[in-house]
């Protein structure tokens, strides 16, 4: 049977490829669709199956024998119920529950289903394989006896048959990963005597916990994505655990929709979980904390103003209500936490030094009130604590022995383990590495979200702006990104990273692949007439990419009428000579011209020319109803300024042109296109797809992603 499995290259489908290898089934793989597209079995009679699940159950029941499927009607129910069940293993948070119940569930089996292996077997192993790293770091373990007996007996069963397609297909970071060098590889295989040191502090394999908080206050940025792959890379280094936790504190400006993308950008990074946390999980035991600390003197109530209160702090002068008795503290406190209009005038305070230096030190503010609902647990609080009070505590409750912060808050760490020491809580070790700064770019929530609320961008997906859904939708590869980041290692240096870097990078991850295609400027273009071209309009089949067989075919039409950008005639001579690229040479006869702008240009082909010998080759276009409207957009950044300093408002440089649309016309085959696939115009640049055709009287949305050369200002 004659079969394509096509599929992205970002996230191949083990599960298929083994279980079609084990069915004796045949397929030819074509990694070319864009990256998310679910994978697609196509057949020569033209049918096809969309779906991890529905292309299994049909390999199962193809198969070369019959027990593939289940023995029976039952049997059968229970593979589709594994089937359906087996993706978890891929959710890095549901991993070790998996593993569990996988493994009391094989305590008295040698299969999943029946007393022979079935496709549910091979579903199951595949997606455990996929994980690479994780799974086989588990293995070596006596921690899931059962189903690493149940994997092993599959391994050696067929050894030569599966492992070859994990070695294809699954890199140690698991399924579909980039083969970028990893942090650890960077460093360490490093000639540079100055690669920065990577070794967390009294670490030890096996012990290890590291958490990455965001808070849920605005999408997932460049910055943040450099704190999380070094989270993951240190709990895989070391075999160790890795939480999510969102630091949800401040109801003001947190929402679900962030927790929502939050977690789909830390899925797109690849990063592998083993919990989500909440901050506001621990809220009744914060809350008993302060009240500790308010009776061991260690905490107080203070209604000093907001700005009384920093100017008392930065002069070292202490509060007059630093010494309030216990008994007043807690009166207030009660009111705090009723949200009375006494209580919302007060705040709780550390007591710790007044005189010390740092300043992070003269009594902190630990809780605050807030009556606004939190996206969580709605109006059931009206204190929160700030993220100095609860990240030690909460750090300390969930067993995390590292935590790793920007360098940023290097005078706050004296604070943190001063917490943790009021608090009689067992010292969590801090590991700094520097914040990654980008040229003309803002990484403030705060300012981004100004944006936002300005109708400045789109929203937080924007193009323009540095979230990862925003560069993803301009045109970057994941494996670019995490490549550019890995790239600056751990180091504790400040940097400002230049755009350009990142996008070469990424210009090299897509150029090998992308599809070519041909486009002229809708309100830029002259006609060519070929005086000896083709009586009738006639159709070639091309390579979309010459060099890459997987980008696919394209059909070119050819006619006696063509079009050129108004640039390139405008280049031309009279008599000269010049290649239409894909067809041959052509000789230009005459120049026709109005008002001195060219109206039209006639030739003749002349297929025999060399096209060593010309100077000008030339994109072009049949002149056929056929062609598709487009839209090429550009960006710009943001703000006009390459760094701002400390004194200055980004208000004052904002940039006033960052986005231009030119429309043209394209090929035929861009009709095709599929949203986020990236394609190259010929002559013009790389592009991504970010609206698909839909009619001819709306065009095909296309947004240009940078090559890493400099790029002119759109102003």
């Amino acid at each position: 049977m004659e079969a394509k499995l096509a599929f992205s290259q970002d996230s191949p489908p083990i599960s298929i490829i083994c279980a079609a290898k084990v069915a004796g089934i045949s397929l030819t793989v074509d990694p070319s669709l864009a990256a998310g597209s679910a994978p697609t079995l196509q057949f020569g009679s033209g049918e096809s199956l969309h779906g991890v699940n529905p292309i299994l159950h049909f390999i199962a029941c193809a198969a070369s024998f019959s027990s593939f499927s289940g023995k029976n009607a039952i049997e059968f129910g229970h593979v589709v119920e594994w089937l359906e069940y087996a993706p978890i293993f891929l959710s890095g948070s549901e991993f070790e529950n998996a593993c569990s119940f996988v493994d009391g569930y094989l305590a008295s089996r040698t299969f999943l289903v029946g007393h022979e292996l079935t496709i549910a077997d091979i579903a199951v192993w595949s997606n455990l394989a996929g994980i690479g790293q994780r799974w086989e770091s588990l293995r070596k373990s006596k921690k899931y006896q059962n189903l690493i007996r149940w994997f092993n007996s599959i391994d050696a069963e067929y050894k030569d048959t599966l492992n070859e397609i994990v070695a294809s297909y699954v890199g140690k970071r698991g399924i579909g990963k980039s083969p970028a060098p990893s942090l650890k590889e960077k460093v360490h295989d490093s000639k540079d005597p100055s690669a920065p040191e990577v070794d967390l502090p009294g670490a030890k394999v096996g012990q290890v916990c590291v958490r990455f908080a965001p808070e849920p206050s605005g999408y997932l940025h460049i910055g943040h994505a450099k704190a999380a792959l070094l989270n993951k890379y240190f709990a895989e280094r070391y075999q160790g655990r890795l939480i999510v936790r969102f630091d949800d504190t401040n109801p003001s400006k947190e929402s679900n929709e962030f927790v929502e993308n939050l977690l789909k950008d830390i899925e797109t990074l690849g990063i592998k979980y083993d919990a989500v946390t909440y901050t506001s999980d621990y809220f009744p035991k914060l809350m008993e904390m302060a009240e500790s600390l308010i009776k061991q003197g260690k905490a107080y109530i203070d209604d000093t103003p907001k700005e009384q209160m920093r100017k008392e702090r930065m002069d070292g002068i202490e509060s007059r209500c630093r010494n309030n008795t216990v008994e007043e503290n807690l009166s207030l406190w009660k009111e705090m936490v009723n949200g009375t209009e006494r209580g919302m005038q007060c705040c709780v305070r550390g007591k710790l030094d007044m005189q010390d230096p740092n300043k992070s030190l003269r009594d902190p503010v630990y809780y605050r009130c807030n009556t606004d609902p939190h996206h969580r647990v709605g109006s059931k609080y009206k204190v929160y604590p700030t993220y100095d009070f609860a990240c030690p505590f909460v750090d300390a409750l969930e067993g995390v022995t590292h935590a790793l912060r920007s360098s940023e808050y290097h005078d706050r760490n004296a604070q943190y383990y001063r917490i943790l020491q009021d608090m009689w809580l067992r010292r969590v070790e801090i590991y700094e590495f520097s914040r990654l700064n980008m040229v003309y770019t803002l990484l403030s929530k705060r300012k981004l979200l100004w944006f936002v609320q300005n109708k400045k961008v789109e929203d937080w997906t924007d193009p323009r702006f540095p979230t990862v859904q925003g560069i993803v939708r301009r045109g970057l590869k994941v494996e670019a990104l995490i490549q550019f980041i890995l790239q600056q290692g751990a180091s504790k240096n400040l940097n400002l990273m230049e755009w350009d870097k990142l996008w070469t990078i990424n210009k090299k991850i897509i150029d090998p692949v992308c599809a070519r295609h041909t486009a002229v400027l809708k309100d830029q273009r002259v006609i060519l007439t070929l005086t000896n071209g083709p009586e009738k309009p006639f159709v070639r089949i091309l390579p979309r990419h010459k060099k890459c067989e997987a980008a696919g075919k394209k059909a070119t039409t050819f006619a006696n009428r063509i079009w050129l950008d108004y640039s390139d005639a405008s280049a031309i001579s009279k008599g000269e000579e010049v290649t239409l690229m894909d067809w041959g040479n052509a000789i230009i006869k005459e120049i026709k011209m109005e008002t001195g702008v060219i109206t039209e240009l006639v030739g003749e082909l002349h297929l025999e020319g060399s096209v060593k010998t010309t100077k000008l080759k030339t994109t072009w276009l049949a002149d056929i109803d056929e062609l598709v409207p487009l839209s090429l957009v550009e960006f710009d950044y943001l703000i006009s300024k390459k760094k701002l300093e400390e004194d200055e408002d980004f208000l004052d440089n904002l940039n006033p042109c960052t986005r231009r649309e030119t429309p043209a016309l394209g090929d035929a085959n861009m009709r095709n296109l599929k949203l986020g696939e990236v394609i190259q115009l010929e002559r013009k640049g790389y592009y991504r797809c970010d609206a698909p055709f839909i009619r001819s009287s709306k065009p095909v949305v296309l947004f240009a992603i940078p090559d890493g050369r400099q790029q002119a200002s759109l102003n």
